[in-house]
């Protein structure tokens, strides 16, 4: 059952919170040993609070529905690692801003899901529930198994390359990042500040804009839609997608038209083509600065793949990182007249099926330039590579139409012939 169709079968008292949850320490039971989706889990706690609201008078607007929470996300009553050696047993002080708001709109949480090392490339124990010697990408690894496995129906996720979109394509659900800056980074450890934005990782679109409710604080319900106008855009990467990826996107705008959506092909603009190593300079740049204390004081205990990264940044002049700041705000003020005609763009999420082998975490080349844009972003289950596993498609809307490109989103859900999403099949 989705968290929405949940919501509404607790608010008219045909589900309690209590049986919900209980759904989901079972199937947590049964998968947690092959999977690895959770660095931290408190089945007694997850109890308490489900049954605090079904006690409750006025649940909120999340009555009961069980959320992940990525272990790079600080939470009051339970330890936040950030996937490090350094911070193991860390006990924040409080609640960061989004689990607060999440807690206060009748969210239970159950736990903290796997995270790789500080959300870069270190992987750690999870496995892709569709195949557990593939991938399930990064960083929001832990979060995209556990609701691709029917753990929880919904987790948050960050992103600052491609940590929310690489990982719910290769797991095979529904990945949201948002508009940067549209939800509060309180108590979420920073790693490029000038990028890092909060995502929704869920097995539908409604599911995600109810939790997006919570985020906000307010009510916005998905909007009706007449028929889209679409962009194809094979990017300047389209090269590093492999067939069946590029036969994949293709093959959906010719459905989309089909659907009753107009396409039109949308160039990569010239004004863009350096967004990409942009996005790396100033990842590099500013990682170094947050992770001051622990490349000074824990240097030993920090991945050669961070390590690594935390010197390029320390190598970059501040002139190359003022000049790709530069690149960035150049481009953004050519966003309107790139959506010019059209709702949203679509485009590849990621190179291709998830990668074989647990080393690594897949390539973030599709979501470099658009995580630098600060645009909003989602991913779809709408198809299956030549190894039998999940290749998603990525719709990219202008900044703060993040209704919009839900609503796009929800459009192609109810219309698409055989939705490959777990929302119609829980049990992977």
């Amino acid at each position: 059952m989705t968290a929405t169709a949940a919501r509404q079968a607790i608010a008219e008292r045909r589900l309690t919170a209590d049986e919900y949850l209980q759904e989901c320490l079972e199937r947590i039971a049964e998968r947690e040993e092959p999977i690895g989706a959770w660095e931290f889990f408190d089945a007694a706690s997850a109890r308490r609070q489900a049954r605090a609201i079904d006690a409750a008078t006025h649940p909120g607007r999340l009555a009961g529905i069980p959320v992940g929470i990525k272990d790079i996300i600080d939470t009051g009553d339970m330890p936040t690692a950030y996937g490090s050696p350094i911070y193991a047993g860390h006990q924040p002080a409080w609640d960061a801003a989004c689990v607060a708001l999440l807690r206060a709109a009748g969210a239970v949480i159950p736990g903290k899901t796997v995270t790789t090392e500080f959300a870069y490339f270190s992987p750690g124990k999870t496995r892709n529930p569709r195949a557990p010697e593939y991938t399930p990408g990064g960083s929001s690894s832990g979060s995209a198994a556990a609701v691709a496995d029917g753990m929880v129906p919904v987790a948050l996720g960050t992103q600052t390359a491609a940590s929310v979109i690489r990982p719910a394509a290769f797991c095979g659900i529904v990945g949201y990042k948002a508009t940067y800056g549209s939800f509060s980074l309180a108590g979420v450890k920073a790693f490029s500040p000038s990028l890092d934005t909060l995502g929704i990782l869920a097995r539908s679109v409604d599911d995600v804009a109810l939790v997006r409710q919570a985020l906000l604080d307010a009510d916005e319900a998905l909007l009706e839609i007449g028929p889209p106008r679409f962009g194809l855009c094979r990017t300047a990467h389209w090269s590093a997608a492999d067939a069946s990826t590029q036969r994949t996107v293709e093959q959906t705008a010719e459905q989309l038209k089909a659907m009753g959506a107009s396409i039109v092909v949308r160039d990569w603009p010239a004004a863009f083509a350096d967004l990409t190593e942009a996005q790396k300079a100033i990842m590099a740049f500013e990682a170094a600065r947050s992770y001051a204390h622990e490349r000074l004081v824990h240097s030993g205990r920090l991945s050669a793949k961070l390590t690594e990264l935390l010197a390029l940044g320390l190598a970059c002049p501040l002139s190359r990182y003022r000049e790709a700041l530069g690149i960035a705000e150049k481009c953004r003020s050519e966003l309107v007249r790139f959506f010019d005609g059209i709702d949203a763009v679509i485009c590849p999420s990621a190179p291709g099926e998830a990668p074989k082998g647990l080393a690594g975490t897949g390539d973030p080349i599709f979501s470099r330039a658009w995580t630098l844009l600060h645009v909003p972003s989602v991913t779809l289950p709408l198809a299956t590579g030549d190894n039998g596993l999940p290749v998603g498609v990525q719709l990219v809307a202008d900044r703060h139409r993040d209704g919009r490109l839900l609503a796009l989103a929800a459009w192609i859900e109810r219309r698409w012939p055989g939705y490959s999403s777990p929302r119609n099949n829980p049990r992977v």
